[in-house]
């Protein structure tokens, strides 16, 4: 996607309210949920989307799982979530990052021409607290998503409008790396990608897959058995998968993983800010999919040994690579280390030489592991104290989003990971 200057926020994102509006009926909807367990549900996340905006900012092209425009009334059931809305009960309408992801993707269909025959339907779904496992086929947080997916799709057909799921954003995972519920978590999310691929098609009979466009979760302190140094650490595990299915899966996409962010107590959940910026990196990797372009997000492509060193190379949305102390607190060697057999960092310095990073280490480094973002204080998560890195690129020089008076660049983060070299 062409890296250009623009600024998504609530008070003016290429829909001018004032304009005129277009008398063009929409013909097709656009649907990209997010499913996953608390992150997902934006539990904690007070929030800061006005919906009234929400709707007369982008006329009226962004619409729940009931193509209306009554958000925020999200329950475990459908019963409760109509009484909810008959009371008018938003006291649980948490800020969601499909609202941020919803604004970039209208803006883009607005400039595009686009904005009057397409519309936009996102809604949440899945459990707080809960495993992979638990979340799939059979379940009943499953059967009440894919239920709201069907609704949308006959109300859409009862209007005479086409139908589509593109995409569904995930996040979920947190669960199984601080209870280790999942014994093949990258399996399980790859089963789960593929049941929800098929039940999807199944419904709205679209011949285009649905696409994983998945986060990363980075919750390692969480769990009260966690050591940076241990060279079996397996609260790397979840992380690991979702890193490895972006990089080899077609089906998978990145948004980004959530070290950068403001967590609520620096624990489990992210405030309402830091839902919405991970939303706006959703929302342009969505685009990126309707533009069939890759999107990949910051992460390593290539590790080769010279020596005492380690070489990594990586696939950089928007060069150069930069390693940043203020938006993320400095970690030691920028959140590297290299982890041997025997529970030792050797890694000793950190270079980079253009967009390419030299692990510099005490001996020979073959089958050792290198690792970013797997360090933090116990308990803690997120850009000050959790488990994090420094490793950014440069896609926030041209893309920023305003979020109640404040600006935000838009960089992709380097996801966590660990990998054994030879």
């Amino acid at each position: 996607m062409r890296c250009f200057r623009v600024l998504f926020g609530l008070v003016a994102i290429g829909f001018f309210i004032g304009c005129t509006q277009n008398t063009v009926e929409k013909r097709t909807v656009l649907a990209i949920p997010v499913y996953g367990q608390s992150l997902a549900l934006g539990e904690e996340a007070i929030r800061i989307t006005d919906f009234d905006s929400l709707s007369v900012t982008y006329r009226h092209t962004i619409l729940t799982e009931n193509l209306d425009e009554k958000f925020g009334y999200l329950s475990d059931t459908h019963i409760k979530q109509w009484i909810k809305s008959v009371l008018n009960d938003r006291r649980r309408a948490f800020e969601l990052s499909i609202y941020g992801m919803s604004e970039v993707l209208a803006s883009y269909l607005n400039s595009k021409g686009s904005a009057d025959s397409l519309l936009i339907c996102t809604f949440p779904g899945g459990q707080g607290g809960t495993g992979i496992e638990d979340l799939g086929r059979g379940s009943k947080p499953y059967k009440k998503f894919l239920e709201e997916i069907e609704k949308a799709y006959r109300k859409a057909r009862d209007k005479g409008w086409k139908f589509e799921v593109p995409a569904f954003c995930w996040m979920q995972g947190e669960d199984d790396i601080v209870w280790s519920k999942s014994r093949n978590y990258k399996k399980d999310l790859k089963k789960f990608q593929t049941d929800l691929n098929n039940d999807i098609k199944a419904i709205t009979k679209q011949q285009k897959d649905v696409i994983c466009v998945t986060y990363q979760t980075n919750c390692l302190t969480l769990s009260e058995e966690f050591d940076e140094n241990n060279f079996l650490s397996r609260e790397t595990v979840v992380p690991q998968g979702q890193i490895e299915l972006i990089r080899d899966d077609p089906m998978f996409m990145a948004s980004g993983p959530t070290y950068p962010y403001s967590f609520i107590a620096e624990r489990v959940h992210m405030d309402g800010i830091s839902q919405k910026r991970l939303g706006y990196l959703a929302g342009l990797s969505i685009i990126r999919l309707l533009e069939s372009k890759p999107g990949k997000g910051l992460i390593p492509e290539q590790f080769s040994i010279h020596g005492d060193t380690v070489i990594v190379k990586f696939n950089i949305p928007v060069p150069p690579l930069v390693l940043d102390t203020t938006a993320v607190k400095k970690a030691v060697n920028y959140g590297f280390s290299v982890i041997d057999s025997t529970n030792n960092n050797i890694l000793t310095k950190v270079i980079m030489e253009k967009n390419i990073l030299k692990l510099l280490c005490k001996r020979a480094p073959s089958g050792a592991k290198v690792r970013y973002a797997v360090n933090g204080i116990k308990g803690k998560n997120g850009y000050q104290y959790g488990p994090r890195g420094n490793l950014r690129d440069s896609q926030g020089s041209c893309l920023t989003a305003d979020i109640l008076n404040k600006s935000y660049p838009l960089d992709n983060w380097c996801f966590q990971f660990d990998t054994l070299v030879n």
